[in-house]
């Protein structure tokens, strides 16, 4: 333990404080062996609860509106119907919402409460990986858990100029991927191939994109360790397909409304990120190669080993992503996003980090550690609360939302037909009260394209840009849609339910929900064959009258009608009869 020796402060006058006495007593014993391995994993859960607390969780918002579809339609396959195919391309390349929906059938749970305990294992498993790295660059148990302790505070950090955060506050298929392209990355450091090999395959399974990255590391680690030992190029060859498999793609410009698609996505062209994105960018690479030339004394050789690579991988990806940005040719190749490597560093780079803080700067002073993690912690919860400033900060499942966008998306799913079609305003997600919650993830049904995040699935997918263009378009200026739009999408593409934003009297609809001014109503021909024996000219008065009274309250119909009289009229007894 030289490196320890001889710090400043190490010695400290007693607290009159027992209890802060006990916890500096408690960091003290970090300085020398290891925690025992039940310590260490109950440590985990609990910094793992403590990360979802203060990061929140949030089911089915921004890309997770694009995974979630696809764990629900493996877990219930009589789902969506149609419109499949701007979710199913995704869940199609993994074995993620399989196994989501398998173990939720085994252990008979709801599917949201599935989701969720996903979610915090894959929490845990993120956390128990950055522990095992830690424990390969740093000496004392101080180090690896400010490490550890440090990634938990900043999972909503973002990186770079990719769109990605280090780790997601809702559940898709990178928030187990990351964990085992970590656990990979372990697996090199520690000189055990065959087992980092295994690590990257398992992540290629559930996320091949993220898993190339890893095999990357591993492919540059292996270059790196040549100098000190003989590398079998057996044991690196399993992680060579998913580095060579990028090069099989056909070179062309973009074309017609993928051109379209990737115009709206910027971060694919780091040739128009802004002055911010570079900086984090390079600022990581520079700490990083700082730190490898420092004379460390706390540190293990695998820490500038380790640096090293990572540096390595930060400017080969930089580089490839100019390249292909340089020319219109590589159109094709920009949708696989080389700098989406960084996500990999800034997951180390932060455990590195951590490390160096709890061995240099907090040391065993309980207030230091205190103050660092408190306002680290703090900063994130009041990020999150503003990213969702309509949502719960952890949406539980069975969660009821305030707001009528989401209101409306719950009623949706308990109360239309599960083969209903919708469309409404294209760029609903970006409304205020959506906090990006994806409509067929909380609404569980078909939905003609958006244009956010089912333009993303046509960036990865250009055979889905005509088909989303067209649908996307069709639903374009919905605020003044028209009877003859209405029966033109019922007619093009089959829709029979929308979502209308505004209070002006449309015909040939069938409006059961009101709050405010968004309704959703069913298309239909003719309202008196559909309703059976139910009074038509009845039925439009006291349809009429409660969009006055949901007006002024903010109610579902359904609801209105329970409060003012004991039956709930012929409205919502019709409904299930509406096909």
């Amino acid at each position: 333990m030289a490196g320890l020796q001889g710090l400043p402060g190490q010695e400290e006058k007693s607290s009159r404080n027992p209890g802060v006495d006990r916890a500096r007593s408690w960091l003290d014993r970090w300085r020398g062996a290891s925690l025992a391995r039940t310590q260490q994993i109950s440590l985990l859960v609990v910094i793992t609860l403590f990360s979802i607390l203060v990061h929140g969780y949030h089911m089915g918002t921004d890309d997770a509106a694009i995974y979630v579809p696809g764990i629900k339609k493996a877990a219930d396959p009589s789902l969506y119907s149609s419109g499949s195919e701007f979710f199913m391309h995704h869940a199609g390349l993994s074995l993620f919402p399989h196994m989501v929906a398998a173990v939720t059938r085994l252990i008979r749970l709801p599917i949201e409460w599935s989701m969720l305990l996903w979610f915090a294992f894959a929490q845990f498993l993120l956390l128990y990986a950055a522990y095992k790295l830690a424990e390969q660059c740093f000496r004392s148990e101080q180090a690896r858990w400010a490490g550890v302790g440090l990634l938990a505070a900043v999972l909503n950090v973002p990186v770079a100029g990719t769109a990605l955060i280090i780790a997601d506050s809702y559940l898709t298929a990178r928030s187990l991927s990351t964990p085992l392209v970590l656990l990979s990355t372990v697996c090199f450091l520690s000189g055990r191939t065959r087992a980092a090999c295994f690590w990257v395959l398992s992540a290629f399974l559930i996320h091949p994109q993220m898993a190339i990255y890893g095999a990357g590391f591993g492919m540059l680690f292996a270059l790196e360790s040549r100098s000190r030992e003989r590398v079998r190029f057996v044991e690196a060859a399993p992680v060579l397909p998913a580095v060579v498999l990028p090069f099989f793609v056909h070179l062309q410009p973009a074309q017609g409304a993928y051109r379209e698609v990737l115009t709206s996505r910027a971060y694919f062209t780091v040739s128009t990120w802004q002055w911010w994105e570079w900086l984090g960018v390079i600022a990581p690479l520079a700490i990083l190669a700082i730190g490898t030339y420092l004379p460390l004394k706390s540190v293990l050789p695998a820490f500038p080993r380790l640096s090293k690579t990572l540096i390595g991988l930060g400017l080969i990806s930089t580089v490839a992503a100019l390249g292909l940005a340089s020319d219109t040719d590589f159109a094709y190749l920009l949708r696989l996003q080389p700098m989406r490597s960084f996500h990999l560093i800034y997951v180390v780079f932060f455990i590195l980090l951590g490390g160096l803080l709890g061995e240099y700067v907090l040391r065993a002073r309980v207030w230091r550690w205190i103050l660092c993690f408190g306002a680290l912690s703090t900063g994130m919860f009041a990020l999150d609360m503003v990213t969702y400033p309509a949502s719960p900060h952890i949406e539980r499942p069975g969660v009821r939302y305030e707001g009528e966008w989401l209101s409306s998306f719950l009623w949706i799913r308990d109360n239309t037909p599960k083969d209903a079609l919708f469309a409404l305003d294209p760029e609903y997600l970006l409304k205020p009260g959506v906090d990006l919650h994806g409509f067929r993830a909380i609404a569980e049904r078909s939905v003609l394209a958006d244009q956010e995040k089912d333009s993303g699935a046509a960036s990865v997918f250009p055979e889905l840009a005509d088909e989303w263009k067209e649908q996307s378009g069709a639903q374009s200026d919905w605020a003044h849609v028209s009877e003859e739009r209405l029966q033109n999408l019922r007619e093009r593409y089959g829709v029979n339910w929308v979502v209308l934003e505004n209070s002006a009297p449309i015909s040939d609809v069938v409006c059961p929900y009101r709050s405010g001014d968004l309704r959703v109503c069913q298309i239909v021909h003719d309202r008196r064959q559909l309703l059976g024996s139910v009074d038509h000219e009845a039925l439009v008065a006291r349809q009429t009258t409660n969009d006055k009274r949901a007006t002024t309250s903010h109610q579902p119909l359904k609801q209105i009608k329970r409060t003012h009289r004991p039956h709930p009229g012929p409205l919502v007894t019709a409904l299930p009869r509406l096909q």
